[in-house]
């Protein structure tokens, strides 16, 4: 479960050009949910996703896993219970390192467990059977080191590590935005069956309309910094892309209004 309690983050306080990025937000996940975060480009959602992860200190509120106040908990911390993929694939893998040897730090971050056990014939059998999921040959690449993989392949690598913990809380930074449509695609394929299978409690940022429509139990809107539209249940399953970018232009005909034009 996730809370985010009237969170607040202002970047330049007190000057010309100060932004308030969270403005009291307050969210919810419960249990299991799987939460689509759409707004337009400055509306705090990286920064939403910065503090909820521990990258970035909140000038008030809260933030809880499971009802354990975490606001002021390290990002190293937080890693044992919070799982991120992040929009480039460049990033959550260490390129010179092997597949495996990725893995098994991905495996070791998010337990108590030191290297001391190592990569063992359990473990190498573990992870070939979790990477044949994806259906791009990875788990026939388990001595191939990630700066040879293509994006997507190291986008898709970045997902089974960020799930094979099971963690409390996966955070989801427009994973897919920056692969191919066939494996973003099956990326997305995969991220449903994690979420599913292991009942994760998941928060993912999209500017993909049609994402937001396919996945997911609840689309939140922010702008501002501000919850302003949320959609679920049987509403959620009937929601169209049409929809959706209707009340983007509802909320850009407002500031107009708002602005005189």
């Amino acid at each position: 479960m996730l809370e985010i309690r009237s969170a607040r983050k202002t970047f330049y306080a007190g000057q010309a050009d100060e932004k308030i990025a969270l403005d009291d937000l307050d969210l919810t996940l419960k249990t299991g949910e799987f939460g689509v975060v759409i707004g337009s480009n400055g509306a705090g959602k990286s920064t939403m996703l910065n503090a909820v992860s521990g990258a970035m200190p909140l000038d008030s509120g809260q933030i809880l896993i499971n009802g354990d106040d975490v606001t002021n908990t390290p990002v190293h911390t937080r890693a044992t219970r919070i799982a991120r993929v992040f929009q480039d694939p460049m990033l959550g893998t260490a390129a010179s390192m092997t597949v495996a040897e990725n893995m098994l730090l991905a495996d070791l971050r998010s337990s108590k467990r030191t290297l001391s056990r190592g990569l063992n014939a359990k473990r190498l059998a573990d992870y070939k059977e979790r990477l044949s999921a994806l259906g791009l040959g990875l788990e026939n690449r388990l001595e191939t080191k990630v700066e040879l993989l293509s994006g997507g392949q190291r986008q898709s690598l970045s997902l089974i590590m960020a799930v094979g913990g099971s963690p409390d809380l996966l955070l989801l930074d427009e994973h897919t935005a920056a692969l191919d449509p066939r494996t973003a695609d099956l990326v997305m394929q995969a991220t449903v069956r994690a979420v599913d299978t292991l009942k994760l409690t998941t928060l993912m940022v999209t500017h993909n309309m049609q994402h937001a429509v396919d996945y997911g139990h609840r689309v939140i809107m922010l702008d501002a910094g501000r919850v302003k539209l949320e959609i679920g249940g049987a509403e959620k399953a009937n929601v169209t892309v049409a929809k959706l970018v209707d009340h983007f232009a509802v909320k850009t005909d407002a500031m107009m209004l708002g602005a005189g034009v």
